[in-house]
């Protein structure tokens, strides 16, 4: 049996990750990894969350799927592909001290990003779609978050709340797919991962739920606001635990 800290507050990390994401299209593993990290290996969460992605972006994709912003998604896809297997090799061979340090730093810059930065300040040529996948694809199978940085990218390319919302469970849904592919091929799942992420099942729906119910009671603003509070909280932590060993 896990300890009883990690059966309390697991569902509850997971309610809230996915109630953001129905809110406003992403922040699900930006918020569960980060908080995850603190109960259980990195080796186990991001497997674990993956799975959860898998099902609920699609569902949220499949739902929105009239808004994808197709023209800026489709050319993301192979250096994400490229990203993704780089970020499996990251997981796999480096120390999780290091990982951990990486997650704290990358969720600190963009926790404060959310916080003073509302709307991207520049506008990205269309080639920046190499480098952007290939680093998110990177931090998405390494860290288990790339969501910030998709956000960021169709920001800069100009696309609306609403295609944002639509765009970026889309994205998810191909990543988490080829991640889960890359982690069965290398062996990051097992029994308990499966059995975990099978439990955790109808609480993510739940906080789907909520989120969707909750979509248009707060401002993009303020839902940026609250991640990015949530984040500089979780940074903080995750550098102290880092630094600690």
């Amino acid at each position: 049996m896990p300890p009883v800290e990690v059966l309390i507050f697991t569902p509850l990390i997971i309610v809230a990750a996915y109630l953001i994401f129905g809110m406003s299209g992403f922040g699900s593993t930006l918020i569960a990894v980060p908080l995850l990290a603190h109960l259980m290996p990195l080796k186990f969460a991001i497997p674990m969350v993956v799975l959860l992605d898998c099902v609920s972006a699609f569902s949220m994709g499949l739902k929105l799927r009239a808004d994808v912003w197709k023209a800026e998604f489709v050319p993301l896809l192979p250096f994400l592909l490229v990203g993704l297997f780089a970020g499996a090799f990251v997981l796999l061979k480096v120390p999780p001290r290091w990982l951990l340090l990486g997650l704290g730093v990358f969720v600190l810059v963009f926790g404060g990003h959310f916080l003073i930065h509302r709307t991207a300040a520049i506008r990205l040529p269309r080639w920046a779609a190499a480098p952007t996948g290939i680093i998110a694809g990177t931090t998405s199978s390494a860290l288990g978050v790339g969501g910030p940085i998709y956000v960021f990218y169709f920001t800069a390319r100009g696309a609306t709340p609403d295609q944002i919302r639509a765009t970026v469970p889309a994205v998810f849904t191909f990543t988490s797919a080829a991640r889960i592919a890359i982690f069965t091929g290398v062996g990051l799942f097992n029994t308990d991962v499966l059995s975990a992420a099978a439990a955790l099942l109808p609480v993510m729906a739940l906080g789907l739920w909520c989120g969707h119910r909750l979509h248009g009671r707060l401002t993009r603003d303020q839902a940026m606001r609250v991640i990015g509070a949530l984040l500089l909280l979780s940074g903080v932590s995750l550098l102290a635990r880092a630094a600690a060993g």
